[in-house]
């Protein structure tokens, strides 16, 4: 049996923590309230920002790609309040947190950061230019002139005037025959 100064140490101690400490059922309250309306203010603030941008005349796709972005920061904003709430913030270090952030963004980015990469490298290669017959895919693939070249995507019209969209990730990493910068690239092989 334990001494009674220690069985009234332990209970005094344990009733200091239950006093200080809310009921769980008052947490759950305060998290979905906190979910609840950090959802409708987000999405106010979202719907405000792209009523905005389209009245400003920003292209539809700067607006598409501006409402995904504010949606991810909502959805951190609304973690971040919940792990502030139920107490879990202080169990985890602000750098596991980062990191699972920074983990969570570049998953999603994966695709785009590649495309905009295998962009960047195609232009300054020089390999394809505006105007170019190229054709993507060795022999059996798509053949056109390049209509647009953009960081992401390359646009290809072939001789049907069907427009093909390629992404640069996957024309850098396919064979890319240029039927008409013959002079052009022969020269980058000599210096």
């Amino acid at each position: 049996m334990l001494p009674p100064y220690t069985l009234q140490a332990a209970a005094s101690a344990l009733l200091q923590v239950t006093s200080a400490s809310k009921p769980v059922w008052v947490t759950a309250v305060e998290v979905v309230i906190f979910v609840a309306a950090a959802a409708i203010v987000g999405t106010l603030f979202t719907r405000l920002v792209t009523t905005v941008a389209l009245k400003a005349g920003a292209h539809k796709g700067v607006v598409h790609t501006t409402r995904n972005w504010l949606s991810v920061l909502i959805i951190v904003g609304i973690v971040a309040g919940v792990a502030y709430l139920t107490g879990l913030s202080t169990d985890i270090t602000t750098l596991t947190i980062s990191g699972i952030a920074g983990l969570a963004v570049s998953l999603a980015l994966q695709n785009t950061l590649t495309n905009i990469i295998a962009g960047v490298l195609l232009l300054n290669d020089g390999i394809i230019r505006l105007g170019d017959d190229i054709q993507y895919g060795g022999p059996g693939g798509v053949r056109g002139e390049v209509v647009k070249l953009s960081l992401r995507t390359t646009w290809l019209r072939t001789a049907d005037g069907v427009i093909t969209v390629i992404g640069n990730g996957n024309l850098s990493a396919g064979p890319i025959l240029n039927h008409s910068a013959r002079a052009r690239l022969e020269k980058k092989l000599r210096v």
